[in-house]
């Protein structure tokens, strides 16, 4: 089974998060959305198969990274999630709350050995 397909997205923690939406737009062309920035792309082994990647900044105070005390936070693209889950709870690694499901796609969350939170996504793309 396929595990990790991708970053789906890259999150950080920032002092003044709407500063540097405007500053990243400014500078860098990077326009956002309410939830970040959206990097669409096609799958290199099924050209018809579209994805996205997100980038956002976070207000500085968000409790969304917790229980980890980084400032960021990597999104990783899966396939699966029930059976992946599964599969990571038979290997002794606790998942973090429930799976949650959106009309966009399901995600769950767990920590690393060094207390990253990861945020594992699988998404509803649309073909």
């Amino acid at each position: 089974m396929k595990k990790v397909t991708g970053i789906g997205g890259i999150f950080f923690k920032a002092k003044d998060a709407d500063n540097m939406r405007k500053w990243y737009e400014t500078h860098l062309g990077i326009k956002n959305e309410a939830y970040g920035t959206k990097f669409d792309w096609r799958d290199a082994e099924d050209a018809d198969k579209k994805g996205y990647t997100l980038w956002a900044p976070f207000k500085a105070e968000t409790k969304y990274f917790e229980p980890s005390e980084k400032e960021f936070m990597i999104n990783f693209r899966v396939e699966n999630m029930d059976e992946l889950v599964k599969q990571l709870q038979a290997e002794g690694i606790t998942l973090l709350g429930e799976v949650q499901t959106y009309e966009y796609g399901k995600f769950a969350h767990i920590m690393d050995p060094e207390g990253n939170k990861i945020e594992l996504f699988e998404a509803f793309d649309e073909e």
